[in-house]
């Protein structure tokens, strides 16, 4: 990583990356998926693969206050289906990480994503959510575990573009909102923390890139309480919509890039 970019952005960059680091905060507690506006920012103001190290750190120091918020309403069973999947998607999106160039990886994430927002609305439509989420104990609901684990692991190894993925099958499997929000908020933590060294041996993180993450931690303090504040006064069906379009627009922005 060139790292010697990093001391080189304005006031009015650095301003950029303080907005996104809010927004990171704001979407951990409110509305999953909309740091992928975030990412953008991050990959607009500092070279791409520089962007994804130095956005992991803020990313787990998110997943930390939505821990901190939302702990009591995780669903273990359906995180510990996930796992295996998702580490899995891990080692295959640094395989990738090691040859493909940033457009590549561009596309591809912005289709996933963009095809996973179209699979969820047309799934909603024929269905109403359950109260709890059930179907992840049927045979169906472990195949689409996997699927959709896979996937998160590898779109948040090669961009930290994974909570799109995950938002789509927590809706898909019908959890509520304070259920998906305390799910997520683990199976992110877990996950980014475990991309760590990952991220150290591909050289996206070091030591400059976490003295400009340690500058930029404490805004996503704020997005975070923001968030928290909004999610009260958010109903269920504007919540999932919320989630969805965050998730299109997201995908969008990648393929258009």
């Amino acid at each position: 990583m060139n790292t010697m970019t990093l001391w080189h952005i304005s006031v009015w960059e650095f301003a950029a990356l303080a907005a996104a680091a809010m927004l990171v905060g704001f979407s951990k507690t409110a509305v999953s998926g909309a740091n992928t506006v975030s990412l953008a920012i991050f990959a607009a103001v500092l070279p791409a693969r520089a962007s994804t190290g130095v956005l992991l750190p803020i990313l787990i120091v998110g997943d930390i206050l939505a821990v901190l918020t939302y702990r009591r309403h995780a669903h273990w069973p359906t995180l510990w289906r996930l796992f295996p999947a998702v580490a899995g998607g891990v080692v295959v999106g640094t395989v990738f990480l090691m040859w493909a160039d940033d457009q590549i990886v561009r596309m591809s994430i912005g289709a996933i994503l963009l095809l996973m927002a179209g699979v969820t609305v047309w799934r909603r439509r024929k269905a109403t959510a359950e109260e709890e989420p059930e179907e992840v104990t049927s045979r169906a609901g472990r195949i689409k575990a996997r699927s959709y684990g896979v996937l998160g692991g590898f779109t948040t190894m090669v961009a930290n573009a994974g909570g799109p993925v995950m938002s789509m099958y927590l809706l898909s499997a019908g959890f509520r909102k304070l259920g998906f929000l305390g799910t997520s908020a683990f199976f992110f933590l877990i996950v980014n923390v475990s991309k760590v060294p990952f991220s150290v041996g591909l050289g996206l993180i070091d030591g400059r890139s976490l003295l400009l993450d340690a500058a930029l931690a404490a805004f996503v303090v704020p997005g975070a309480v923001i968030g928290k504040l909004a999610v009260d006064r958010i109903n269920q069906r504007l919540f999932e919509r919320l989630v969805i379009a965050a998730t299109v627009v997201g995908g969008a922005q990648l393929l258009l890039r």
